[in-house]
């Protein structure tokens, strides 16, 4: 249901799902919407580009548009 949501909410191609559980003891999983033509597509995410920050306020509206999609699913 959160990775549907979220591909309908970014209008992405793919969806890659990661659980990543050897750094901490809680659940931890990775959603990532993902495009053709993004620099890393088809492989793996990590490791190929150098990080980017968000834009100021990005962070921020990313949590904007994904608070209703997770409120209904609890």
């Amino acid at each position: 249901a959160l990775g549907q949501g979220m591909m309908d909410l970014f209008g992405g191609d793919k969806l890659n799902v990661a659980a990543l559980g050897n750094m901490v003891p809680q659940l931890h999983l990775h959603h990532i919407v993902r495009y053709e033509g993004d620099p890393a597509w088809p492989g793996p995410v990590w490791g190929k580009q150098p990080p980017v920050s968000y834009l100021p306020g990005g962070l921020n509206d990313m949590r904007d548009k994904l608070k209703p999609l997770i409120a209904s699913l609890a």
